[in-house]
């Protein structure tokens, strides 16, 4: 099967879909690849590299959609739309609960359109969600850090604090695999960290890895109501797999948080967790209302394109390499690459996008 990897054009998305070494591996299994110029320059990867790996290089994007399997890493924006086809695998994040317009263009063009966040195994887990999930929850906490400070917009408050000072209090929404990194990061900075967390069993889970170094509350508006005017740092790491993300910081409550306190989203591409947060960019990432620095980048391990990349590699190739040799039969229902299947002839394939779509 031949595979394209256009570049991402994504504001400052600097992760590419295919590392030289995956591609490597792919052409060794006979599959060719053809990669867009600068597809991986961003991520520290020139074309020399690729070529070295057995690629063919491409001047335009065009070439790259053209071939059989489009792997990427970023949802496809309206200036790639007119890519898309019937004859397409698409195999990238899509986030589609948030994106109706690609929802439309998806299912106009009749493309088949696997999501890496809806690849599941059969215990639940998502494996390609999983090392993006890593890195925005430790980012999380790197941004908040800095927009904390003085000079980037936030009321000057060091994280972890000083003896004689006390650290700065970090409040986390969720605390599954992105609350989990981000508490790792914060309790390592020095800071005070609540995770709260709807989940009993993960909250007990969640005591046995933290201690008492982390204050675990359960998910309910009273404690939600407690905590979120005490943050300096609010982390938003809610998931509902294919759903949009529910609101549970209302308009009310970010108005009454410290002025120069930081909220951070990172479930932002699925709708986000706190009423007054849009989607940001890299290039313009932060805004402010009733006082508070808002975040919402919705690409955030793009900044770290080098990591991202690679990491995102390790996990995606097994199902790829799968999706390459057997193409549509690797999709049957029930296994992990079906579940991810989000398009394929024109429909919707998941319960849950039909329902959220289904007017």
């Amino acid at each position: 099967m031949r595979i394209g990897v256009p570049k991402e054009i994504k504001d400052q998305e600097f992760r590419v879909g295919l590392s030289p070494a995956s591609v490597s591996a792919l052409v060794a299994q006979g599959h060719p690849v053809v990669v867009e110029t600068q597809a991986g320059a961003g991520a520290g990867f020139g074309d020399e590299l690729y070529q070295q790996a057995g690629a063919e290089i491409a001047g335009e994007a065009a070439t790259a959609w053209a071939q059989d399997l489009v792997v990427k890493v970023k949802e496809p924006l309206p200036a790639e739309y007119d890519f898309l086809r019937q004859d397409l695998l698409l195999f990238t994040y899509l986030h589609l609960a948030a994106q109706p317009d690609l929802v439309k263009a998806l299912l106009a063009a009749g493309t088949t359109a696997i999501a890496y966040e809806m690849v599941e195994l059969n215990d639940g887990r998502l494996p390609l969600l999983h090392p993006m999930s890593v890195i925005a929850g430790r980012l999380a906490v790197q941004f908040g850090s800095h927009f904390l400070q003085r000079q980037s917009g936030g009321r000057g408050v060091l994280l972890g604090g000083i003896p004689g000072v006390k650290p700065a209090q970090v409040v986390i929404l969720g605390g599954g695999v992105v609350g989990t990194e981000a508490a790792r990061m914060a309790v390592g900075l020095g800071a005070q960290v609540t995770i709260i967390e709807l989940n009993l069993d993960r909250l007990y889970a969640l005591g046995d890895l933290f201690g008492f170094r982390v204050q675990l509350l359960h998910s309910n508006s009273t404690h939600i109501a407690e905590m979120v005017p005490q943050a300096d740092l609010l982390i938003g790491a809610v998931l509902l797999p294919g759903r949009r993300t529910p609101t549970l910081v209302p308009e009310t409550l970010v108005k009454q948080m410290i002025p120069g306190s930081v909220i951070i989203d990172v479930a932002v591409d699925q709708g986000g967790c706190v009423a007054t947060l849009r989607p940001t960019t890299h290039t313009e990432p932060v805004y402010t209302k009733y006082g508070v620095l808002h975040y919402g980048v919705p690409n955030m391990p793009g900044a770290v394109p080098w990591t991202a990349t690679q990491a995102l590699n390790q996990s995606i190739f097994p199902y790829l390499l799968d999706l390459a040799e057997r193409g549509r039969d690797a999709l049957a229902p029930g296994t992990p690459l079906g579940r991810g299947v989000n398009t394929q002839g024109g429909k919707l394939i998941p319960a849950v996008l039909q329902e959220l779509f289904s007017g």
